[in-house]
């Protein structure tokens, strides 16, 4: 890709991750969002003059000495403003300004009024802070005179005017410090929950696989939700901030710089797109190398979270060096790859520092001749200095910056691609539900109904069950056995939804009514309450139903350890698994689903245990799907769905099945 149709593209991802927080992107363009930054800068331009003349006013009409002291000039340059042309254009920018946020008040609900105010302070401050870096500028050269003329009074007011300009600058630099990360803040809470929401909806969390390195997949996706996002709130805002800085900076001091010398301007603004462009020509490899090191350190910080979750069953297997060996390969690979960073940023630096060491012999070089000809005076050179500085430091804002806004469009990248892919799985969903629900495809809720489905792995070709038709109604039991590997868990998937398949249809009952309990149960983080009443509100059921249940599903001994069912513990690492798979019988009970599959769910229990929770089902009328090897499973169903793994299928009454013959 050409380096103009990345940075093409580059925008286009920055605008779909940045645009919807400002601005709902559904109904606008881009050319809209541009418009309200543009309008937005000209209310914060209208604001300052207004704000800046009433100070002249109110000083010069209550404290008519401190404005001769400390501002002066100002007064008459303000009228100058309000009697040329500039003065016109900048109140009529206001207007329109003022009347393009009328426009768009409709969109600016929910919220959106917020980010733009906290802008507009922004840039209003930075505004502020710029205009009294051009008083500087002027009290750099007065003292530079004063000095020369050795005018001692002279000297010691404009110290004094510089002293005021330093106790007004303080305070707004401290508040536009706070702004920004502020802002920064509730952008990040506001793109963490949209990111969320997308990703917890329609099992895109379940679709995504976090664990591929290959690059095919959307990898750590916990690691975009949360750094990346924090980092792309904040370095956007800087970004931001920092480019409006650099324009401002860029056309006030330039016309300084023009009316001091001619050449310099013109050379300074060579010398600076040549040398941004070298820079950012040799800094591509950083953007790869940002975006390659953000996934190494999180596949290694995975690997770490590996160990300590797996830690009991690595250290029944004595597994330490095999451990090792992994997290090592994983800590090798960040290391060699920012070995790399750290090689191409220190040649970047050599150039950026060459770049910048030779500007600062540039003023010297033009002024020099034009001083000693008598034709500026000595404080000249200061405010040369600093006009040029100032303006070089606009111009070279992408080169002083190069690494962070490398790391920045890596970030974006990757949040872009994340959003973009939990997004395209939304979207499948809802078009999927839409032909489900015109096929009548979901069914009445009275069974599970299957019709010359075809089971196809996703991501696969492999076809396990083929043109497969069964049908489980109420209280009816369906027992799933095959070889290993044949698809019964697969199946299992299919008939929870989980799985689509390749072709057929499946009907299947409300979610509310249909429950999958796996073989290893899953604990969340919370307490014991929130365990058993998952995924209900733990609020449904009180402290007697729930002790009631915990013994019926034979784990009074849990009861006793923890009569506080608010406990909060380390519930996998505490119970046993034959004590995680009565728990999640409990929560099955509570939960009274008319339809519930079971993949292995008592493989660690003992027989009568086994027997005691399937007789518990049994008197609730509940209609299930199992899938195990016991025999002694074959008593708790009437039917058996037996799979030989190359796509065939066949049923049989469970009381003529025999485990030993598989027929």
């Amino acid at each position: 890709m050409s380096p103009l149709k990345a940075f093409r593209s580059q925008l286009g991802k920055l605008q779909r991750l940045a645009q919807p927080y400002f601005l709902p992107i559904e109904d606008t363009n881009a050319w809209q969002f541009l418009l309200l930054i543009g309008a937005l800068l000209a209310v914060v331009v209208g604001i300052t003059l207004l704000l800046v003349t009433g100070l002249v006013t109110a000083t010069g009409a209550w404290i008519p000495g401190l404005q001769s002291r400390f501002l002066p000039g100002v007064p008459a340059w303000v009228n100058s403003i309000w009697h040329g042309p500039w003065g016109v254009g900048v109140m009529v920018a206001f207007a329109i300004g003022l009347g393009v946020f009328v426009w768009f008040r409709g969109r600016l609900r929910q919220g959106r009024w917020l980010p733009w105010l906290l802008l507009g302070v922004i840039a209003l401050l930075v505004l502020v802070i710029n205009a009294i870096n051009v008083g500087i500028s002027f009290i750099a050269r007065n003292v530079d005179n004063a000095l020369v003329a050795y005018d001692d009074t002279g000297f010691w007011k404009i110290v004094a005017i510089y002293a005021f300009c330093l106790v007004l600058a303080l305070p707004i630099r401290g508040l536009q410090t706070y702004l920004i990360p502020k802002l920064g803040l509730l952008w990040r809470r506001w793109l963490s929950e949209r990111l969320l929401e997308r990703y917890m909806a329609n099992r895109a969390y379940y679709l995504i696989n976090p664990n591929d390195e290959t690059g095919g997949e959307i990898d750590n996706p916990d690691q975009r939700i949360t750094q990346d996002t924090a980092s792309f709130t904040g370095t956007s805002l800087e970004v931001t901030v920092g480019i409006i800085e650099a324009l401002l900076t860029f056309f006030s001091f330039i016309i300084i710089l023009w009316s001091i010398s001619k050449n310099l301007a013109g050379i300074l603004f060579a010398y600076s797109v040549i040398g941004t462009a070298l820079v950012v020509f040799i800094s591509r490899r950083l953007v790869i190398l940002n975006n390659a090191q953000l996934r190494l350190e999180a596949d290694f910080r995975y690997g770490m979270v590996h160990v300590r979750d797996n830690a009991e069953s690595i250290a029944f297997y004595r597994g330490e060096s095999q451990e090792t060996k992994e997290v090592s390969r994983r800590l090798g690979n960040a290391i060699f790859n920012f070995d790399r960073l750290i090689l191409w940023t220190a040649a970047i630096n050599v150039v950026k520092r060459s770049y910048d060491y030779f500007s600062r012999f540039l003023p010297w070089l033009v002024i020099a001749p034009v001083y000693f000809a008598k034709e500026v005076d000595f404080g000249v050179f200061s405010q040369a200095g600093i006009a040029f500085a100032q303006v070089f430091s606009s111009l070279s804002f992408i080169v002083q910056n190069i690494e962070q806004l490398a790391a920045f469009s890596a970030s974006i990248s990757r949040l872009e691609g994340f959003q973009g892919t939990v997004d395209e799985i939304n979207a499948k969903a809802a078009v999927r539900d839409d032909k489900a629900a015109n096929a009548h495809d979901r069914g009445n809720g009275d069974s599970i109904l299957i019709r010359q489905a075809d089971l196809v792995p996703p991501q696969s070709d492999r076809v396990l069950i083929s043109q497969i038709s069964l049908e489980v109604s109420h209280a009816q039991r369906l027992l799933v056995v095959g070889p290993s590997g044949c698809g019964k868990t697969s199946f299992l998937r299919m008939v929870s939804g989980l799985w689509d398949p390749a072709q057929g249809t499946v009907e299947r009952p409300p979610i509310s009514e249909l429950l999958f309990i796996p073989q290893k149960p899953y604990m969340i983080l919370g307490s014991l309450r929130e365990q058993l009443c998952y995924p209900l509100q733990p609020d449904r059921f009180s402290d007697e139903q729930l002790r009631h249940v915990l013994e019926e599903v034979r784990l009074p001994a849990l009861v006793q350890r923890y009569p506080d069912l608010d406990i909060k513990q380390d519930w996998p690492r505490l119970l046993s698994l034959g004590e995680q798979q009565r728990l999640a019988f409990a929560r099955l009970l509570l939960n009274s689903p008319q339809f519930v599959v079971l993949d292995e769910a008592t493989s660690a229990l003992d027989v009568a245990t086994e027997k005691h929770l399937y007789n518990l089902l049994a008197q609730r009328e509940m209609a299930f799907v199992s899938v195990g090897h016991r025999p002694t499973l074959r008593s708790f169903h009437d039917t058996v769905l037996e799979l030989d793994g190359q796509g065939g299928w066949k049923l049989i009454p469970a009381t003529s099945y025999d485990f030993n013959t598989g027929a």
